[in-house]
């Protein structure tokens, strides 16, 4: 139930981009971080080149495209390897859609803890526990 959040400049312009964006990024972080599509929420923005700056300059004067992807997953649900392997997928997905991207392109995977995060009004951490079989009884 990752919630991902997307902001990006391009100097060019792309049709249909935030779908594109949408799509894609949902696919990774299911087919990478093992996410379910039907629980996965994105917000896609985009931002005037001329008012994202890197390194000192805009991306409009550089002629560059850049983005910013955060995803927030629950805490322990992706190894080093998952978590490293969307990051690298995330950038090659972003120079295929905006090309010419600019090196100072990020992404962060927030891990947040399950019983500080949630959607319908319930945490995960609770929807775990009203998941979980009841204690059967010893026999003595």
């Amino acid at each position: 139930m990752p919630i991902i959040s997307v902001q990006l400049a391009t100097v060019r312009p792309i049709d249909d981009l935030e779908r594109q964006v949408a799509a894609r990024v949902a696919g990774l972080s299911s087919s990478i971080l093992r996410k379910q599509p039907e629980l996965t929420a994105v917000i896609v923005q985009r931002v005037d080149p001329a008012a994202w700056f890197a390194g000192g300059r805009s991306l409009a004067e550089q002629g560059r495209s850049s983005f910013w992807l955060e995803i927030r997953v629950v805490d322990g649900t992706n190894s080093k390897d998952e978590k490293a392997a969307f990051v690298a997928a995330v950038f090659a997905l972003f120079e295929e859609l905006l090309g010419s991207l600019h090196h100072e392109s990020y992404v962060h995977v927030h891990e947040v803890a399950a019983d500080a995060y949630g959607f319908g009004g319930r945490t995960q951490e609770r929807r775990y526990i009203e998941a979980a079989p009841a204690p059967t009884a010893r026999a003595a």
